[in-house]
């Protein structure tokens, strides 16, 4: 097994807590690194689980783990857990994972899942749905499509990302989260193949020769995946092609990081805007990839 089998890792450094006696991870604990790679798989197919499965009408139960252990794993070590879908039966999927250490292969997993009723915990056939999106996903395919368009078109999906984000999550008035703007914006919406809308944004003129992206909000369950970098380049794209050469947004300083990997710059000083803490950034275009 080598890591060239795999699409998708999950990283993540071992802590003093996992290791035992004898100085190396406590077996028990790689279960939970299978466990804890498998919810991240689901955020890299643009699922947020709990509302997903919802939609699909089931749930999957672990009705088999196996592990078999080739080294140790030790306290600080920087792992990646692979993880792939093997295979897809009737009602089961089986998924393999792997540990390594650079490219060291440390232990090597199974985990078999059945799709069953959350009722009554039976058994039911795996959705084509979720089959076509986990082997499209292993097959190399996207998972997330962008769309952008007018407030009349996107606006109910935009909307109920913001209400979740903004005024349910952040506690931001409603009053001060919509506004005019919408109805001239340019806006964009990403849909994980279920149809469901997980990230969203807008574009306004700005000064001459540049635009404003604002109102970026993503599912909170799948920040850091890379979604809300989708919305921010379709933006960005749709405003170069229009002819601007400079983007500016009022970042939340806890995204200060997010917004500075993809080249923008702070500018001006630290400022509050709906009680929380902002800084304005700006960046040329075509934007860093």
């Amino acid at each position: 097994m080598n890591r060239q089998d795999f699409r998708f890792f999950h990283r993540l450094r071992v802590r003093w807590a996992e290791v035992d006696m004898q100085k190396i991870v406590f077996n028990a604990h790689y279960l939970m690194y299978f466990d804890t790679a498998v919810a991240d798989y689901w955020r890299a197919l643009g699922l947020p689980y709990e509302e997903a499965m919802h939609k699909l009408e089931g749930d999957l139960y672990v009705v088999k783990a196996t592990v078999e252990f080739k080294s140790s794993a030790r306290m600080d070590d920087l792992l990646e857990v692979a993880m792939k879908c093997q295979r897809i039966g009737k009602s089961s999927m089986v998924f393999q994972g792997a540990i390594f250490r650079g490219e060291q292969l440390l232990i090597t997993s199974e985990l078999v899942y059945v799709f069953a009723d959350p009722a009554t915990q039976t058994s039911r056939p795996v959705p084509a749905r979720l089959r076509e999106i986990v082997e499209g996903y292993e097959a190399g395919q996207d998972m997330v499509v962008v769309k952008t368009g007018r407030w009349d078109e996107l606006g109910p999906d935009a909307q109920r990302l913001r209400t979740d984000v903004f005024v349910e999550e952040q506690q931001i008035p409603a009053e001060l989260e919509w506004d005019e703007a919408d109805s001239t914006a340019l806006h964009a919406v990403a849909y994980n193949r279920l149809g469901m809308p997980i990230a969203t944004g807008r574009l306004l003129p700005y000064e001459a020769g540049s635009c404003k992206i604002g109102r970026m909000a993503v599912h909170k369950v799948l920040r850091g995946g890379g979604v809300g970098a989708q919305v921010l380049h379709a933006l960005a794209a749709a405003a170069q092609a229009r002819g601007d050469r400079k983007v500016v947004l009022h970042a939340q300083r806890t995204a200060q990081a997010f917004y500075s990997r993809l080249g923008f710059e702070a500018q001006g000083k630290p400022f509050e805007e709906a009680g929380i803490p902002h800084v304005e950034m700006a960046a040329e275009l075509p934007l860093a990839r």
